[in-house]
């Protein structure tokens, strides 16, 4: 808690999201590299001029994703140097993170040790659920020994609960709130509540059900102004 607070000491913090382009190999892409990099680094200083407190790089728009075991070099190649460069850019008080989709855990650990980046975002860190990609397994154990071995701790692992955009049937019988007690059990440095997909708000009984139960931070993907000012 005390390294999120060194990272996040207002309240309420605000992370902006920078989505890349298509990146090389996957359907979409149609840029070139240098492209890619500079349309996020015009998008990471718009948030730097409007007192955004963070933000994660995240490549949104290499569909159909595929998970890790299918990735090919230059997915980590490219968003190693685009993290490098918006890295590079922003000033020393506002933390830049990255999620590689999909389930590419161990990858955006290695990119952000090397980029100097602050945290991660997870899917799949406790218990396993079917994604759009396919099945996700859980990977807390590995993650977190892999974090040791390449001498990261500093840099802080937010995961997905009940993750958007997936089957959780196979955990019916496990709560939202329990499975946000365990992955603080398993040492996540903070849960992430979303909506069923992209866009959709998160449910603010959710919020309130987890709120009182943990005492690691929780972030929230997408929340509606009517519901702000009763989550906090």
């Amino acid at each position: 808690m005390q390294r999120f607070a060194k990272l996040f000491p207002n309240k309420c913090s605000v992370i902006g999201m920078v989505h890349l382009r298509a990146l090389p190999g996957t359907p979409k892409y149609k840029d070139s590299i240098q492209q890619i990099v500079d349309k996020a680094c015009m998008e990471a200083d718009i948030y730097v001029r409007n007192d955004v407190d963070a933000v994660l790089i995240e490549n949104m728009h290499d569909i159909p994703y595929v998970q890790s075991k299918d990735f090919q070099p230059e997915t980590v190649a490219v968003m190693s140097r685009v993290c490098n460069e918006v890295k590079r850019i922003l000033p020393p008080n506002i933390p830049c993170g990255v999620q590689v989709l999909a389930c590419g855990n161990q990858e955006a650990l290695a990119i952000a040790k090397a980029c100097h980046l602050d945290f991660i975002r997870v899917e799949g860190f406790v218990f396993s659920h079917v994604a759009d990609e396919g099945f996700t397994n859980a990977i807390a154990g590995n993650l977190l020994r892999y974090r040791k071995q390449i001498h990261a701790e500093d840099v802080l692992i937010f995961t997905d609960v009940k993750k958007k955009h997936s089957s959780h049937s196979i955990t019916a019988d496990i709560s939202l709130v329990e499975t946000a007690k365990t992955a603080e059990f398993f040492l996540s440095d903070g849960i992430i509540l979303t909506g069923t997909s992209t866009g959709v708000a998160a449910n603010p009984n959710e919020l309130r059900s987890v709120k009182n139960q943990i005492e690691i931070p929780i972030l929230v993907l997408t929340l509606r102004k009517e519901d702000y000012g009763s989550m906090m």
